[in-house]
């Protein structure tokens, strides 16, 4: 199964409301905390090492110009 890179959410717009709410009014470090363990849950969802592999190099790559 391949990464799927392009637009894939039902509702982008709710999971990102979602995203910033599951955020709101933490301190920084319990909020790095809070991404890590999201990153654990969807990579446990998502299974295939090959693709996880995928999405973190794609990931990387995305930030290498920052």
């Amino acid at each position: 199964m391949p990464l799927i890179t392009t637009p894939n959410l039902s509702a982008p717009d709710d999971f990102y409301e979602a995203l910033i709410d599951a955020h709101r009014d933490l301190p920084s470090e319990a909020s790095h905390a809070l991404n890590a363990r999201l990153v654990l849950l969807l990579a446990n969802h998502v299974g295939a090492i090959d693709v996880l592999r995928e999405a973190l190099q794609a990931a990387r790559d995305s930030g290498a110009d920052r």
